[in-house]
């Protein structure tokens, strides 16, 4: 059972607050953007999978979704990789990529596809991601975040052939990274970050592609993480540093997208399988940002609408980024009693 009050308040307010004409700034002082450290494509791909799963709920979703849109169509390059950082003058200033920012971007692409209402937002990232899915990733979770994308094309384009070929790759990718072996069944040494990414990835192309076995690695890849990552009756997520077989819990500072990572997770996992376990790990997704954590401090702001950028040993990092803000977001949109106004 939820802690959570029915309609509980959560607002995209803080979202519009960071967001100008060009795309949502990264960094924030408090509630305050911090212009000087301008835009980033991982971020931008991130209000684009919040707002189009929002879909015109709230009144400035579908206006954030473009914006965001626009920002990962005008970062793509036409070999398909992208820029990832763009200052506050509306410059880039990094070479193009296929590192987290293209996985990201392509993730964000097939939401807007499969989740908006939007035609004409429907129609320039199908584009942007046919554009995108030509390159691929030696990176790990780049390749992870990029299936994600080409999982939610497939289920309103089943015969795609750029998204077929992408979550083939992917069967390939992941037998080419096994399980681990005794106690430690992480495909790596360590856990680091975005780690419920891996076994969404697993659940998502195997229910795609139809392989039972890949959707069962992946549940259990899940089920072995949140045990994890669960410290008595809350989470307990990957601190920043990583975390080894050896490690003790809990580790500081904890990250608010390593929360978000486990509730989308769970999110496809209950959609999958319809079992009630996954909404519960959702609950403790949500009731983290309460204060149901480590510190048992609350790591979101009801006043502002943003979210808190870390959970240190004894305080809460009370800035307010993009990161934060739409990881706290994109978990309430998995919880039933919760409304975004």
């Amino acid at each position: 059972m939820s802690i959570l009050e029915p309609r509980q308040k959560v607002g995209l307010r803080h979202l519009s607050r960071m967001t100008d004409d060009r795309g949502i700034l990264e960094h924030a002082e408090y509630e305050h953007p911090r212009f000087e450290h301008g835009y980033c494509v991982d971020d931008n791909a991130r209000l684009l999978v919040v707002a189009a799963r929002d879909d015109g709920e709230n009144a400035d979703s579908i206006l954030l979704a473009r914006i965001a849109a626009r920002f990962l169509i005008d970062a793509q390059r036409i070999d398909g990789q992208i820029h990832n950082r763009m200052s506050f003058d509306r410059m880039w200033i990094d070479a193009p990529n296929t590192d987290d920012c293209w996985g990201r971007a392509l993730w964000g692409f097939g939401t807007a596809v499969s989740r908006s209402s939007d035609a004409e937002l429907q129609k320039s990232c199908l584009a942007a991601f046919e554009n995108g899915a030509l390159a691929r990733s030696d990176t790990f979770r780049s390749m992870c975040f990029a299936l994600l994308g080409a999982a939610e094309i497939v289920s309103v384009y089943p015969g795609n052939e750029r998204a077929l070929a992408l979550l083939t790759d992917g069967v390939a990718m992941f037998a080419f990274h096994p399980n681990g072996h005794g106690d430690w069944k992480w495909p790596e040494a360590r856990l680091t970050y975005g780690n419920a990414l891996i076994p969404e990835a697993m659940i998502a192309v195997g229910y795609a592609l139809q392989y039972p076995h890949l959707i069962q690695r992946g549940l259990n890849l899940l089920h072995w993480l949140v045990s994890k990552e669960t410290l008595g009756d809350h989470l307990s997520v990957t601190p920043v540093g990583g975390r080894g077989p050896g490690d003790v819990s809990p580790g500081f500072d904890q990250q608010p997208i390593e929360v978000a990572a486990l509730a989308d997770a769970a999110a496809r996992a209950s959609v999958v399988t319809g079992d009630d376990y996954w909404e519960e790990v959702i609950d403790l997704a949500v009731t983290w940002f309460l204060g149901n954590n480590d510190v048992g401090l609350s790591m979101m702001n009801i006043e502002t609408g943003g979210g808190y950028d870390g959970l240190h040993k004894n305080a809460v990092n009370l800035n307010q980024g993009a990161e934060s803000t739409l990881a706290m977001i994109s978990t309430m949109q998995h919880h039933s009693s919760t409304w975004l106004v």
